[in-house]
């Protein structure tokens, strides 16, 4: 039997596309380009501005960091790809990219369930948040949100590292868990359970946070200023929230139960997309919808464009 870390996976996701690949590999490049660009500039923005020095800023920078991650996951490889029109990878590069893309999953899971707490908190306990939201309970739930993520990630890795291979072919553009596991030729059933575990656990995760919604919309109905604090912060986390959900439960239920090959082009840029559109989308409705963000931008911009305007 070969040793695993012998075997060099054959990506099929792109096989149908070779004709076209300058084109994707463009708009893969700036699509990328311009995730990490906003996603900067919004750490960027919080970091230098003091004011903007809150918990739910600071957790909107740990997100936005977390998005470049997922995105790096994702695109560096696709890119090499088109380029060198080479679609194989190794072992080793493979559990890389499952390491890195499911510990920004899971971070994204625990980082927004994080922020919800953070807007019941300010919302329904406004006395209270200066007293229960310091600057201690702020890392701790930040180190939650990565440490906890992290170990989810290494346990299904090594989980995943100790099956024998006995097929090297994966009919997608990047790495999963499960299409992995599909190419075992042992018994993956300690897999199966820890990866339900761990959908359920999420899926819990994110009910949690709707039922907290029902409590931020019921106090948030109250008056005009919980409104607007609704309006501002809440809206754009549940649509962060309903994508990012949907685009996951679509990857896994098709890389679990899709058996026909129609449409695969069409099916792989789905399934890709929660590692496309969130990291791309997130940081632009939030920097859109937080007045103190907005605000601070367009005084950045205004103010290097009067600096370029006297020289």
């Amino acid at each position: 039997m070969v040793n695993n870390f012998e075997i060099v996976f054959v990506l099929q996701g792109l096989n149908n596309s070779l004709a076209n690949r300058q084109i994707y590999f463009a708009f893969a490049l700036m699509s990328y380009l311009f995730t990490v660009s906003v996603n900067l500039t919004l750490i960027i923005t919080i970091s230098l501005d003091k004011t903007l020095h809150e918990p739910i800023y600071i957790f909107l920078c740990s997100l936005c960091f977390n998005e470049i991650c997922g995105a790096s996951s994702f695109y560096p490889k696709l890119l090499h790809d088109l380029l060198t029109n080479s679609y194989v990878i190794t072992y080793t590069a493979c559990l890389g990219q499952m390491f890195v893309s499911y510990s920004y999953i899971f971070s994204e899971f625990t980082g927004l369930t994080v922020m919800a707490y953070d807007r019941y908190i300010a919302i329904c306990k406004p006395l209270q948040y200066r007293m229960l939201m310091t600057a201690q309970k702020v890392a701790q739930l930040l180190m939650l949100t990565w440490c906890f993520s992290v170990f989810e990630t290494a346990v299904g890795t090594v989980l995943t590292a100790r099956l024998p291979l006995c097929r090297r072919h994966i009919p997608k553009i990047f790495c999963t868990n499960w299409e992995v596991v599909k190419l075992s030729c042992s018994d993956s059933t300690i897999n199966n359970v820890y990866a339900f575990m761990l959908i359920f656990s999420h899926l819990s995760q994110a009910t949690l946070i709707m039922v907290s919604y029902v409590h931020l919309i019921q106090a948030a109905i109250r008056s005009q200023a919980d409104r607007r604090k609704f309006m501002q912060t809440c809206l754009p986390h549940l649509i962060t929230l309903l994508f990012f959900t949907t685009s996951l439960m679509f990857d896994t239920m098709y890389s679990r139960y899709s058996g026909g090959s129609t449409m695969k082009a069409l099916q792989n840029a789905l399934a890709a997309q929660f590692l496309v559109v969130p990291p791309l989308v997130n940081p632009i409705i939030y920097g859109m919808n937080l007045q103190q963000i907005r605000s601070r931008m367009l005084q950045r911009f205004t103010h290097r464009t009067g600096i370029f305007r006297k020289n």
